[in-house]
């Protein structure tokens, strides 16, 4: 009897240093994935954030053709760095709808004007209401809308070259 109150204390620290342990080991996903996958996009409507491309609306994105949306912002260190993919994918056809974040219409002109303007439309989203509404955590994220307006795919931070022929996919998914 008095052998097992011995080991006791042992036996609940390395129970309790295991319980420590594990989430080290494991450590659990830091993604935010939109709960909008599957889901039509949330009613709204942009202003044009500057003045040579119209702002967006839910209503842009149900015309039958798929596209991309990209939150990014001018001041947004990654958002310069995925320019180059951005460009690539609307020399390849892809048209890309931008929600610019709470910025400035002089920065924005000066960002498109160092890293090009892959975008058809860009919608001036001042308070970060849109991009909470469709489920974005932050800057950059790009969204794969099908025809209908349904969000089909959503890619966290900045796009890279490996991931052009994986988004050009989702893309011709969001066809069907």
């Amino acid at each position: 009897m008095t052998r097992w109150k011995l080991w006791l204390p042992l036996v609940l620290f390395a129970g309790f240093c295991a319980l420590v342990a594990w989430p080290l080991i494991r450590p659990p996903s830091t993604d935010v994935h939109s709960q909008l996958i599957g889901k039509p996009l949330p009613q709204f409507a942009l202003k044009p954030a500057n003045s040579t491309l119209p702002g967006i609306a839910t209503a842009d994105f149900r015309d039958g053709k798929p596209r991309l949306l990209n939150v990014f912002a001018s001041w947004c260190v990654p958002c310069a760095a995925e320019a180059p993919q951005l460009g690539e994918l609307q020399r390849q056809g892809v048209e890309i709808v931008g929600i610019d974040l709470r910025d400035h219409p002089e920065d924005l002109a000066q960002f498109l004007q160092q890293n090009g303007n892959p975008f058809a439309r860009i919608g001036a989203d001042d308070i970060g209401a849109v991009q909470l509404g469709i489920g974005s955590s932050g800057v950059p994220e790009t969204f794969v809308i099908d025809g209908k307006g349904v969000i089909r795919y959503q890619h966290i931070g900045d796009i890279r070259a490996e991931d052009v022929p994986m988004l050009l996919g989702k893309l011709k998914d969001a066809e069907a």
